[in-house]
Order: C-alpha cells, then structure tokens, then sequence
C-alpha cells in the first residue's frame, strides 16, 4: 500500500530524517514511537508531501508520490492532527464533507457520507451534524477530525499525535472507539504518538525513532525480546512507572 525508501530530510548540515525505509500492508497500521525532535512527524509529512525529502522516494499503491500533483496526492490520502484543524465556520457536517464537495461528489451522497462516518465515530447525525466545532468538547472535535479524514475513502490515513492534548480518560475512550473503528474499515496508515502504550496498543507494527533515524520496527511481541537500549527502554517504562506505585 505505501512504501519509505531511503527517506531523508536535511536542513544544511542538520538531519531532521536519515534514511528511513518501511512498509506499510493493506489495512495496517504502523506506529512511530520515539521522543520529541527524534523524526517521526517529519517522516509522516514526507509522504502527503508536506515536506520534500533530500533523498529517497515514498511510493503509493507503487506510484511515486513526487510525480503527483500535491493537491491531488492530498485528496488521496486522511490526515488527522493534533490540534484537529477544523474550520470554525462550517458545521460538523460541513466539515466532514469538505473533501467529497472537493472531488464533486453529489450532494446526496455527501450526506450520506456524513451521517455514516459520524455514527461510526459514534457521534449523533441529527445532534452532532448541525453543531459548530465550538459548541463540541475536544474529544468530540477529535472524533470528527477521524470521520473527515475517512470520508473520502482514502487509500491511507495519516494520524499525528491525534489524542495527544486530550484529558487521559478521553484519551482511552478515543483509543478504543478508534481500534474498533480500524477493525471495522480496514484502515491502513501511519500513526505518529510519544506514547507507548498508545503505540503498542493501537499499531500492528512499531517504528522506533531516534534523533532521525528508524533504529527498530515490528511487531510488538519482536521489540519485546530486542536488546536495543532505546528500545528496551522505552517498552520498560510502563513498567517501571507500575512498579514505583506498587512502591
């Protein structure tokens, strides 16, 4: 479905990136993990194009995204952010179907569209629809960030630390609607967190990231038994925080 080959990011001497490489299989999710500043959010714009590697390709149903249109690359491909990005002046219902009236879809069918994918993040059509993105607490605002980027039936999906400034129970709640939404549509992607239980909860695969570079990706069963020392310690932090409240 989508491919990283040798991707690397360079400002001047600085590598915000070095060459990154992995897969991602048709309805997969792929987790990057790592601290801030170590590459995960700029791999992830590499592949919409939001930033233009140095070196290395990103290829999409095995097309080169360099040879597509950025706008249209764009339209082919969910992107959920962090702080939601929603447009203050549509309704919840104009905003999921911002992309459908993009690509002339008809108005019947963006509708439907609409009320699909918000019952699917189980928001209320007839209650939810008509609501301001004000009017809507912030894991509401996340949960229609998720159906608009769905709405258009994207080839992938794009998440950057989508429930990273959400309360921790909203943030759980999230994770499991999410995860069962995943299951239900399929949905292959790449989802950036600083978490690691979001990464090892939500992804069938873990990237680890470290100042730029991809040093570890698998499953999680594999990263358990690995002896990298960044990747052993971060997978023992849950741990260690259990074991100082057992304290």
């Amino acid at each position: 479905m989508l491919a990283l080959e040798g991707i690397t990011v360079r400002y001047g001497e600085r590598f915000a990136v070095r060459d990154v490489s992995f897969e991602v299989g048709d309805g997969e999710l792929v987790t990057l993990l790592g601290a801030s500043g170590s590459g995960k959010t700029t791999t992830l714009e590499t592949i919409n194009r939001l930033v233009e590697p140095s070196a290395g390709r990103v290829t999409l149903g095995g097309r080169d995204v360099a040879a597509l249109v950025p706008h249209e690359l764009r339209r082919r491909i969910g992107y959920v952010f962090q702080d939601i990005g929603l447009f203050d002046h549509m309704t919840v219902a104009q905003n999921v179907g911002i992309t459908q009236r993009l690509l002339g879809w008809p108005a019947a069918k963006i509708d439907a569209r609409v009320d699909e994918l918000l019952e699917l993040v189980e928001l209320d059509p007839r209650e939810h629809g008509p609501r301001w993105p004000g009017q809507l607490s912030g894991g509401q605002r996340q949960r229609v960030g998720v159906a608009r980027a769905l709405a258009a039936h994207p080839e992938i999906v794009l998440f950057d630390e989508p429930f990273g400034a959400l309360d921790p129970l909203t943030r759980d709640a999230l994770q499991r609607s999410f995860a069962a939404l995943r299951r239900a549509l399929g949905v292959s992607g790449v989802f950036v967190t600083h978490s690691v239980i979001e990464a090892l909860r939500l992804g069938d695969r873990v990237g680890v990231m470290r100042e730029g570079e991809l040093i570890a990706i698998g499953p999680r069963s594999e990263l358990a038994a690995s002896d990298e020392p960044t990747v052993r310690a971060l997978l023992d932090l849950p741990r260690r925080a259990l074991e100082e409240l057992a304290r």
